[in-house]
């Protein structure tokens, strides 16, 4: 069951409820384990391809291309830049801040016409609430405090990145 906590935007002024991470993350090797009690893949086997995934997924984002994992979802670079008031300032070196692998969780259209995200089954997920003092152990955070309230695209087009 996931966690969260009442958090506060200063900037909005209202509470917003924010997940939070508790624990150590669940390594590979768990993974793997998890994965050969499902299948007839040994678990050495499925390390190894694990093991290997980050360097080809790299490989073809590094070609521009998006990479889709079917039922996981779509992954791809995204740059975090600055922007310049005059086309003769552009210079894209000084303009990049930083590049970062954008996931979008791979969705269903259900029946009655809404979608469904991999990973997220809503129905099946008990919430439980933490004290607003709790710190979030999501070592991909890495000191950052996502802002609460934020994030999310509801506009999203059928194939984001295809």
């Amino acid at each position: 069951m996931p966690f969260y906590k009442k958090s506060y935007n200063k900037q909005q002024g209202v509470y917003y409820p924010r997940a939070v991470v508790q624990g150590k993350p669940v390594e590979t090797e768990t993974i793997a384990k998890d994965l050969t009690k499902i299948s007839t893949v040994s678990n050495s086997d499925v390390q190894a391809v694990l093991g290997d995934i980050a360097g080809v997924m790299h490989n073809r984002m590094a070609q521009g291309k998006s990479v889709h994992i079917k039922g996981l979802g779509y992954f791809r670079y995204v740059l975090d830049t600055v922007g310049v008031e005059n086309l003769e300032d552009f210079d894209f070196e000084k303009q990049v801040k930083a590049v970062r692998v954008e996931f979008v969780p791979e969705r269903t259209r259900l029946a009655n016409g809404t979608y469904t995200r991999a990973l997220v089954d809503s129905d099946q997920l008990e919430w439980i609430e933490l004290s607003p003092n709790t710190e979030d152990n999501d070592p991909a955070q890495d000191g950052k405090d996502e802002e609460p309230g934020t994030g999310g695209n509801e506009d999203e087009e059928e194939n984001p990145m295809g």
